[in-house]
């Protein structure tokens, strides 16, 4: 494996995969969620998967992102959707030419919940249902060259985690089975349904990250970690602030950290 310094492009065999968005562990005090999620690129011979496709908020950043890796939306050809919920789904529709994939558990379950009540899209999984490019899967179910879906639920009856095998070492993406190194390592959930169910879930996902040394593992809503004697170590530097306007005019804004070694406001300097 090959790794930069920031935890963002990896290369296992032969796979490329960037994180092209880091997810970010934490809520909004006063304003709700925030939906911070991760966003992976995987690139293996002609074949471009996103795993996961975050918000309305991260629409610009996702296409931005993409233009940097020489792509458009029309080349993605796989998304593979950990679960159904908002911050990790919506965006499925900017990609026409992919197939959409989702386990059948979660998206039949999608389709039950009450309208206005959950942070399920409800039109959205509505429209998915009858994509022509849909692909339901099941436990166990290869959606991918290589990687294999399994199923983790807790924080939805249908969360999947990915198994991308490369031989030898493997990466791990978690989605909201377990969101970020807290959950990791407390074997318990900020948001679930059942905590032994959770608990289970959280023991699978250990199981597939030790199955090799040098295994890395993706979650929802952290940055990429590897294990030292058992211990979550990260991978890259965490990014995470926003700019606000306090003053007078759009020229100042204030920039404020959220990394827990930085004071809470960076700088007030006159936008670029």
């Amino acid at each position: 494996m090959s790794t930069d310094s920031d935890g963002k492009q990896f290369r296992i065999g032969d796979y490329q995969i960037d994180i092209i968005v880091h997810g970010f562990p934490g809520k909004s005090v006063c304003h709700g969620s925030l939906g911070f999620s991760t966003i992976a690129l995987i690139r293996h011979g002609e074949r471009i998967a996103l795993v996961d496709v975050g918000s309305f908020g991260q629409r610009s950043l996702l296409l931005d992102q993409l233009a940097q890796h020489g792509l458009k939306p029309a080349d993605v050809t796989d998304v593979l959707l950990t679960h159904s919920h908002y911050d990790h789904a919506i965006n499925w529709l900017m990609f026409p030419n992919a197939n959409i994939v989702i386990g059948k558990t979660e998206l039949d379950w999608s389709l039950e919940q009450p309208w206005g009540e959950t942070v399920v899209p409800e039109l959205y999984m509505r429209e998915l249902q009858q994509w022509p490019n849909l692909q339901t899967v099941d436990d166990g179910d290869e959606v991918f060259p290589g990687i294999t879906a399994h199923m983790t639920p807790g924080h939805t009856p249908g969360c999947l985690v990915f198994v991308l095998d490369c031989g030898g070492q493997d990466m791990v993406f978690t989605g909201d089975a377990c969101k970020n190194r807290a959950e990791l390592l407390s074997r318990t959930a900020d948001m679930t349904y059942d905590g032994e169910v959770t608990r289970a879930s959280i023991d699978a996902i250990w199981s597939f990250w030790s199955r090799h040394p040098g295994n890395i593992l993706v979650p929802g809503h952290d940055l990429p970690m590897v294990q030292d004697n058992g211990t979550p170590r990260y991978l890259g530097q965490r990014e995470a602030a926003i700019r606000a306007w306090y003053g007078e005019d759009l020229n100042q804004t204030t920039v404020i950290s959220l990394l827990p070694d930085s004071p809470a406001k960076v700088a007030a300097a006159a936008a670029e």
